[in-house]
């Protein structure tokens, strides 16, 4: 429950200072774990996300790591735009709903935060790098980094 609080409360604090250096309209394809393996549309700050997330959650008996995939759905806030590019890097928190697919989380729903930075590198392509805690009933919550690779498309 605080993380929907916490994410509630940067959404009302961000709104009350609106960025406009944010370009309206942007149709992202990710391809490496943050937010997810999918697609995601943003409109002024906001954004919608879906795809697939792997994660690692879990080591089994011999200690080596073992990844956990799930369905992540769910809304990003960005704010704080940095640098004199039209697609500015900028700061994010997100907020999503996660169904696992495999192993312990098999069918199990949960919750994912997330917060970090996105730094455009060259035209659409950006590379996202934050952190993430994992809720879910009948499991330890996870923090865990959240590393991701994207490539834009902006509209005015």
């Amino acid at each position: 429950m605080k993380p929907v609080l916490l994410f509630l409360l940067l959404i009302s604090g961000t709104a009350t200072h609106a960025q406009g250096r944010f370009s309206d309209h942007e149709l992202s394809i990710n391809a490496f774990r943050n937010p997810s393996i999918g697609l995601e549309y943003r409109f002024r700050q906001l954004s919608v996300h879906a795809g697939y997330y792997p994660t690692i959650v879990s080591q089994n008996r011999d200690g080596v790591n073992e990844t956990t995939s799930f369905f992540r759905t769910g809304l990003t806030l960005w704010f704080l735009p940095i640098g004199r590019k039209p697609n500015p890097s900028s700061f994010y928190t997100s907020l999503s709903y996660v169904r696992g697919l495999d192993r312990s989380y098999r069918n199990d729903n949960g919750l994912l935060a997330d917060a970090g930075f996105r730094w455009m590198v060259w035209k659409g392509l950006n590379l996202r790098l934050g952190g993430a805690v994992l809720m879910s009933p009948n499991h330890d919550v996870k923090v865990n980094p959240t590393p991701g690779l994207s490539y834009s498309f902006f509209f005015k």
